[in-house]
């Protein structure tokens, strides 16, 4: 009961705190951990262990196939070079230099200090896009980040599995390598088949809530059936979600859709909050059981992997944008406009904060693991040291920086929405009727501000506009309810339409109606 009233009382923490990150300009996931330390000197706090399958299966999941549902495929093929170095090289170079520093500082076996590398080298997207996208950064950084940070989790978690298999009990090179192999395209398979068959069950059902429970219970039910197959359930849970994200659009109602969305951003902001949770009842746990002069020697060594895992990040962004520029010294200047800029690899390399990811694995990690509690105890220092050194810093950054604004969204938006616009007066071209002259008048008027795409105040202006009539719409339809005029029925099937010409009006929340 202690646990459920903590996990309230931060719920209502983390919401106050996330609110102040806006006014702040900075992650909320930086407060979060701030606020995940303060627990762990909260009297009589309860310590908990968790089971390291739940711990992957209840976080992981749900996490990896919401990122892995919004990433383009398109720019995952058109920045694959750079994705390529990130999500493979600066994984595997940070586990590398990271390993070698607990085997020689803490004396960790190999496998354990390999396990450890695996556990921070992954950085989290989420921290960094709220303050990304409040300045415009070009989109090649932001499609790069959001790119990376999926799949460097699956290269990270595959890592970690084989060296936590390692440290646990020896394992056959020659026969560990074809058994990946044959997991990898058998996961890879399997995602897809079972996005497929999730296409087949969702078209069925019509109820937004039940739509939504079934998604929930099949991303878990994936999860748990690849690692019952033996096949890599992260990889599984990516391709699965690439395959429906591909083609659910046209398969779900709007209401389902828009339904799924909110639901789903709630329950990620509510893992996050649970996964600071456990990490501050962990550390309260972990520094219990160390004292004297291991204590002392457990922070130093927990120290010295954050600025590690901060500079080798740096060193390894820096130096391939160094390589690719010496490289492109021999192409035309058509390629060479393209090419990764020093400002951009700064941008990359500090935005590498750990986050939810990193705090699972370091928690799955079983209570017999050699070194478990100096290994854990560095990853949260990563995760705490990263989010609010490079977190709270990071707006800074992007001010000296001074990035031109990039539009490349914006233009894109414009470009196709003439086009659906065109489609939707061509339907319509053979409709003679009164509602339909009046439908072609609001698409026309749509497509002539978006035919003009750098006229960007005169979109802005057009839905500040619309969402002025709307909150006028809002008062005239509560004063209809008020006095009697029309019933609660009626009132909300209304207010439902309203809502969409007000979402439809305000993407993502980015303008405010205007004031009498």
């Amino acid at each position: 009961m202690v646990l459920f009233e903590l996990t309230l009382v931060l719920l209502l923490i983390a919401v106050a705190l996330t609110g102040l990150s806006r006014r702040l300009e900075i992650p909320y996931p930086s407060l979060l951990a701030l606020a995940g330390v303060g627990i762990a000197f909260v009297p009589g706090a309860p310590t908990i262990e968790i089971d390291p399958e739940l711990a992957l299966a209840l976080f992981i999941a749900p996490v990896l196939l919401d990122a892995a549902y919004d990433t383009s495929l398109r720019d995952l093929k058109r920045y694959r070079l750079s994705l390529a170095l990130l999500a493979l090289g600066a994984v595997v170079f940070t586990t590398g230099v990271v390993a070698v520093v607990g085997w020689k500082m803490a004396g960790l076996p190999i496998a354990a200090a390999i396990a450890l590398g695996a556990i921070v080298a992954p950085p989290d997207a989420v921290a960094a896009s709220a303050v990304l996208g409040q300045f415009k950064v070009p989109h090649r950084i932001t499609a790069i980040l959001q790119g990376e940070s999926l799949l460097n989790d699956a290269t990270a978690l595959l890592i970690y599995r084989i060296a936590v298999t390692a440290a646990l009990g020896p394992i056959l090179l020659s026969s560990a390598v074809p058994t990946i192999l044959l997991s990898t395209i058998g996961s890879l398979a399997a995602g897809y088949v079972f996005g497929r068959l999730s296409l087949l069950t969702l078209t069925r059902i019509e109820d937004a809530a039940s739509s939504t429970v079934v998604q929930f219970a099949g991303t878990f039910g994936v999860w748990i059936l690849a690692e019952r197959l033996g096949l890599s359930a992260i990889i599984t849970i990516v391709v699965y979600a690439m395959t429906i994200a591909r083609t659910a659009p046209r398969l779900i109602s709007a209401r389902r859709r828009v339904s799924t969305y909110s639901v789903w951003e709630s329950a990620v902001f509510v893992l996050n909050v649970l996964a600071f949770v456990l990490m501050g009842l962990q550390a309260r746990s972990i520094v219990g059981r160390l004292s004297g002069e291991g204590h002392a020697e457990a922070f130093v060594f927990a120290a010295t992997v954050l600025v590690v895992v901060v500079v080798a990040r740096l060193a390894w962004v820096t130096s391939y944008v160094a390589i690719i520029r010496w490289f492109a010294r021999f192409d035309g200047e058509d390629k060479r406009r393209n090419l990764p800029t020093f400002g951009g690899a700064m941008l990359v390399g500090w935005c590498g904060m750990r986050g939810l990811v990193t705090l699972v694995v370091a928690i799955a990690l079983p209570a017999d693991f050699p070194g478990r509690d100096p290994i854990v105890l560095a990853a949260f220092a990563v995760v705490l040291g990263t989010l609010v050194l490079q977190g709270m810093t990071l707006k800074p950054l992007l001010r000296w920086l001074n990035f031109d604004p990039d539009t490349t969204v914006d233009r894109e938006v414009a470009q196709a929405r003439v086009v659906i616009m065109e489609a939707a007066l061509k339907v319509l071209s053979g409709k003679t009727s009164n509602a339909a002259a009046a439908v072609r008048e609001q698409y026309t008027a749509q497509r002539a501000i978006a035919e003009n795409p750098e006229n960007a105040q005169a979109a802005t202006e057009y839905d500040r506009l619309r969402l002025y009539a709307i909150k006028s719409q809002r008062d005239a339809l509560e004063e209809l309810r008020r006095n009697g005029t029309i019933g609660d029925e009626a009132y909300h099937r209304l207010e439902e339409e309203i809502d969409w010409s007000e979402l439809a009006a305000s993407p993502a929340g980015r303008f405010q109606p205007l004031t009498t």
